[in-house]
């Protein structure tokens, strides 16, 4: 796999920092939400965007069984859509404006096809005599052009 970046972590993977960076814009967002939805909408919100890169890492650590490996990449998947449900609800009422919805849930599909694009050669990732990984990524934390579009309206 010439061109390929070797993990050694689940914390190297692209496709784990990426979902780190949306579970803080996600966190940064929600500051700004009415407090009554504190135990609502905030929580799930934020629960399923952190719940993205947790399973990534825990699939990691099952990846001496492929079946277990993969089981875990798809439940990162599914949270993955979950968020992008409550972004489109925070959308709707008036939490998030649409320019920011837009913007996380094109970073979550981003975050999906990358889970399902391992989950695809889960068999290389889970072949622990071999070394693979992703390919070569400009964006890595630190170095992203992900920005964090808050509704000016929100920062009063």
């Amino acid at each position: 796999m010439s061109g390929s970046v070797y993990e050694k972590s689940f914390r190297e993977l692209v496709v784990y920092q990426k979902s780190r960076l949306l579970s803080r814009e996600i966190y940064m967002h929600t500051k700004f939400f009415p407090k009554d939805e504190m135990h609502f909408l905030i929580g799930q919100i934020r629960h399923s965007s952190r719940l993205i890169g947790a399973n990534i890492a825990e699939a990691w650590g099952n990846r001496r069984d492929e079946v277990r490996f993969a089981n875990r990449l798809t439940d990162a998947d599914a949270e993955q859509m979950e968020t992008q449900h409550w972004i489109e609800i925070a959308s709707d009422c008036g939490y998030i404006d649409q320019d920011a919805s837009v913007q996380l849930v094109k970073r979550c599909q981003d975050i999906g096809r990358m889970i399902n694009g391992i989950i695809e050669k889960a068999t290389l990732f889970c072949d622990t005599s071999q070394t693979v990984g992703e390919e070569i990524a400009e964006y890595f934390i630190g170095t992203t052009n992900w920005s964090l579009p808050i509704n000016s309206q929100q920062v009063e």
